[in-house]
């Protein structure tokens, strides 16, 4: 037990040790799915991305995190620690300040997070967004040409220094899915009353949504340490990347009520029975600390930041396959990566977080088209 003991405080000091988000070292230079405004779903016009040359879209920003898109195809982008929201074009130029959240109080992890566009965006303007406030986590929606405060839609996620979680998407079933953190309090993780620790599933109002695995709950997942990534591939299954601590983070398979084991296990292990579910995919922490995943095509797309470097999963039937690494230490710190709706793959640095090794233009919003 002492033993135990020393690891976990280890695991959760400052320096970043236990594949939270990494310290990252110095490189050498069940529906059937729909498209939507954010991209719940795979859809790839053309080819698969070119993972060469990039077009670099945005430069110069303060810790981009959250990323959406607009049914005009260009992008929305969060800085996590000014709470400023910024508009990016696929031409690239000059990154247009759009919007800045009310009330975001940047610490540690937190700040301003997750961003998804409404999958009717078109006609209801709105835009949701995951932030640390001064007493939790929250989800608020509003829309960049009104005037009025956010409206909250989900709160109460308990905050801490590290594991806020954060990222929120729309799944193909048009229901906003959002990867929550245990903010370094296990036993949250295996408490069905706490929406921390947990993979939430509500309504674009924020309430629990119809279908969940129990009625009146938000929660659909459980059993979770920081989840910073969601995507669906053509076949509606969901993925989420998830932090682990000492050992090894991991990819899972997302089903309806199950639970993927924290703080009992860490990747693979003992079930009890049929209890918790493994991974599909782990690495070491320090190759990965995986926070953004995206789908193109067949393969799945993992941004690690203590890795720095793009990785790339394929996917059969549910099934992954070997992972790869591409971009290794190219741009630094990976922390976001989407599929734009014309097929390009866009990709945010993280360098400025105070773990990275700053370069020249960072932190910058690259753009890999999709080949013809």
């Amino acid at each position: 037990m002492a033993l135990a003991l020393v690891a976990t405080l280890t695991a959760c000091s400052d320096d970043g040790g236990d594949g939270s988000e990494g310290s990252g070292q110095t490189q050498p230079a069940p529906t059937v799915p729909t498209p939507t405004a954010s991209g719940g779903a795979s859809s790839t016009p053309g080819g698969p991305p070119d993972l060469g040359a990039p077009q670099q879209v945005a430069s110069g920003l303060d810790v981009p995190w959250g990323m959406t898109f607009l049914p005009d195809g260009n992008a929305l982008v969060a800085e996590r620690d000014t709470g400023r929201i910024h508009q990016v074009s696929p031409g690239g130029g000059q990154a247009r300040r759009v919007y800045e959240v009310p009330g975001v109080a940047p610490g540690g992890e937190g700040g301003l997070l997750g961003l998804a566009a409404s999958p009717n965006y078109a006609q209801d303007r709105w835009v949701y967004a995951y932030y640390t406030a001064d007493s939790d986590n929250r989800i608020v929606r509003f829309r960049l040409d009104g005037d009025a405060r956010p409206e909250v839609i989900f709160d109460g996620i308990r905050k801490a220094g590290n594991h806020n979680g954060g990222r929120i998407k729309f799944g193909p079933d048009g229901m906003l899915y959002a990867g929550t953190g245990d903010a370094a309090n296990t036993d949250s993780s295996q408490d069905p009353e706490s929406p921390n620790g947990k993979i939430l599933r509500l309504t674009p109002e924020g309430d629990p949504a119809p279908g969940n695995p129990r009625a009146g709950s938000p929660v659909y997942t459980m059993g979770h340490r920081n989840v910073q990534g969601l995507a669906w591939d053509s076949a509606g299954r969901m993925y989420a990347t998830e932090f682990g601590q000492n050992r090894l983070d991991e990819v899972n398979r997302i089903e309806a009520g199950k639970n993927y084991g924290w703080p009992e296990v860490e990747g693979e292990g003992g079930t009890e029975g049929g209890k918790y579910t493994n991974p599909i995919v782990t690495w070491s922490t320090d190759d990965a600390s995986p926070s953004g995943a995206a789908i193109a095509g067949d393969t799945l797309y993992v941004a690690a930041l203590r890795g720095e470097r793009l990785w790339t999963v394929p996917l059969n039937d549910g099934q992954a396959g070997e992972p790869r690494a591409e971009l290794r230490g190219r741009y630094g710190r990976l922390r976001t990566v989407e599929v734009a709706p014309d097929g390009a793959l866009w990709l945010a640095t993280s360098n400025r977080d105070g773990r990275g090794d700053v370069r020249d233009g960072d932190d910058r919003v690259l753009r890999h088209p999709a080949r013809p």
